[in-house]
């Protein structure tokens, strides 16, 4: 998948925003990936987002298997940003097919206003009849009231409080589809990728944890990692209900208190467990937590389970290079090193554009 991320063209563009053509063709093909998953009996998908929406070398956007949940029975997955949680989430602990049309819902406005907006926020607007300030301003003179309005109104229907009120995945498509615009023309050219894409051979200068990962020098991650402590977690949002913290709060923190003696001890094993004691609460998020367990893992050599949280860590802020230096290292260790220099660049790229912020 070549073509970064819908969050990259989405919220981090560089050269020109998303056409409106391409955001309605992304809405459209995702529900087609999820009526398709629904029908081979893999309706559930945890945490349905921007980061999990790729795009091939065609430009076409594709929907991550990364999230798709195997135990589709049981539904218990741990969300990892309670701002845009489906209400069910914190009543059962559990996802349904529903709760993932919830999701699909916040993507809609995603595509529809250029940014990441709370639910609640977004359905104010929409009672207020104030929809309009939802629309991107890139958008501005190309796209008609008719199609917003539409795109409101599923957005609107997805994001209803009680799951038997929204739509499945077969009446998305069917909305969604006669929306399409300029469907003879390429994504590849809606998206304003280059017919061939050439990798860029100037060398990306390392900073010190750049470095340490690309040598993966463990010993001096470990110490960055200390010194960074949760300065990163203060741009994440926990909207937490009164029952919540009244009932489950000191728990979980007692849970990354733990943890975090444990990393400090070096005792990486008992750090994991805390860690997850607090990952597997789902009161509250934190990149931090995903970071040390991911550092954790590696400790012990458990790859796999690093590369995950370190990817659950960008999915949670994706904009923190610390994310992506993990994600290097796991990378580099598995001998895939390709994207290990890949992920390393975009570390560097991000922390030099945070410096100079």
């Amino acid at each position: 998948m070549p073509n970064e991320t819908l969050s990259k063209h989405l919220f981090h563009w560089e050269s020109q925003p998303m056409k409106w053509a391409m955001r309605l063709r992304v809405a459209l093909y995702l529900a087609q990936a999820l009526e398709y998953c629904s029908s081979k009996g893999r309706a559930l998908y945890h945490d349905l987002n921007a980061y999990r929406v790729l795009f091939d070398q065609d430009g076409n956007p594709r929907l991550s298997c990364f999230g798709l949940m195997k135990n589709s029975r049981d539904g218990r997955s741990y969300s990892t940003n309670l701002a845009f949680t489906p209400p069910e989430y914190l009543r059962t602990g559990r996802i349904t097919r529903e709760s993932v049309i919830y999701s699909f819902g916040t993507l809609l406005l995603d595509l529809l206003s250029g940014k990441h907006i709370p639910p609640s926020h977004a359905l104010d607007l929409i009672r207020g009849k104030n929809f309009l300030m939802l629309v991107d301003s890139c958008l501005e003179g190309h796209i008609s009231n008719d199609d917003g309005t539409e795109i409101v109104r599923l957005a609107s229907r997805c994001l209803q409080y009680e799951p038997r009120e929204r739509p499945n995945a077969k009446s998305l498509v069917t909305a969604l589809a006669p929306l399409q615009k300029e469907t003879s023309v390429p994504s590849q050219v809606l998206l304003g990728i280059p017919d061939e894409i050439t990798p860029s051979k100037e060398a990306v200068p390392l900073t010190p944890f750049g470095e340490a990962c690309s040598r993966r020098d463990l010993t001096s991650i470990y110490e960055i990692l200390e010194t960074v402590g949760y300065k990163d977690d203060e741009d994440v949002a926990n909207e937490l209900s009164f029952q919540v913290w009244t009932d489950q709060i000191q728990e979980t923190l007692n849970s990354k208190k733990q943890g975090d003696s444990a990393f400090h001890a070096r005792d990486f094993s008992k750090a994991i467990e805390c860690y997850t004691q607090f990952i597997d609460g789902g009161t509250m998020v934190s990149p931090t937590v995903y970071a040390r367990r991911c550092f954790c893992y590696l400790m012990i050599n458990m790859v796999q389970e690093a590369l995950g949280d370190a990817m659950q860590a960008q999915s949670v802020s994706p904009t923190w290079p610390i994310a992506f230096y993990l994600q290097a290292v796991a990378l580099f260790s598995l001998g895939m090193d390709h994207d290990a220099e890949e992920s390393l660049k975009d570390a560097t790229t991000l922390e030099t554009r945070k410096h100079r912020n």
